[in-house]
């Protein structure tokens, strides 16, 4: 084999790769969460270039993680699950445990600035902002939290981890997303 096609077969061969490495599976891919399925959130494409909320990023994909980097090079590391032609995407929120209700492991009360709130009983019982209650299940081993709602709203699986001082909670929560009809949008 000559130098020059030496080369250039290397060349294709790092495209192809720079390609897989990207985000958008050789496509761009427009995502909305599923209740609101014509405000797009997020934009994969192939060449790693990405936007997230409107801000402008960078990405790497792998089969179970995507990697959103910002102009700073802060990286956010997202969970995802394909589901069909949808997918669950998992978003990052730190909680504070609030002093004054007592509780060990996930028990406690945990807000945000915000205002955004879980609690979780010893007796197996959790509220969501104070709006959705029921049931919830740990798994310490696979660090998550199966929340089995009282309302018709399908079990959602939450990836936690505790500070080492157990005052935060670091939930990775599960947006069911769905693509953006970008042929309707002229």
């Amino acid at each position: 084999m000559n130098s020059s096609l030496h080369w250039k077969s290397f060349a294709t061969l790092l495209m192809v790769c720079a390609l897989l490495a990207g985000c958008g599976a050789g496509r761009t891919e427009h995502w909305a969460y599923i209740h609101a399925p014509e405000e797009e959130v997020l934009t994969l494409s192939a060449d790693g270039s990405a936007v997230y909320k409107g801000e402008k990023v960078t990405c790497t994909k792998d089969g179970s993680f995507i990697t959103l980097k910002d102009a700073s090079g802060t990286e956010s590391l997202h969970r995802y699950v394909m589901d069909g032609d949808k997918m669950i995407f998992y978003e990052r929120s730190v909680y504070t445990r609030d002093a004054q209700v007592a509780g060990s492991g996930v028990v406690g009360v945990w807000t945000q600035d915000n205002g955004w709130s879980y609690q979780f009983t010893e007796e197996g019982t959790f509220s969501e902002e104070s709006i959705f209650h029921g049931h919830y299940s740990v798994d310490e081993a696979g660090g998550s939290i199966r929340l089995m709602y009282d309302d018709p709203i399908e079990d959602a699986v939450l990836y936690y981890q505790l500070s080492e001082d157990g005052n935060q909670l670091t939930i990775d929560y599960p947006w069911p997303m769905v693509h953006v009809d970008k042929s309707r949008s002229s």
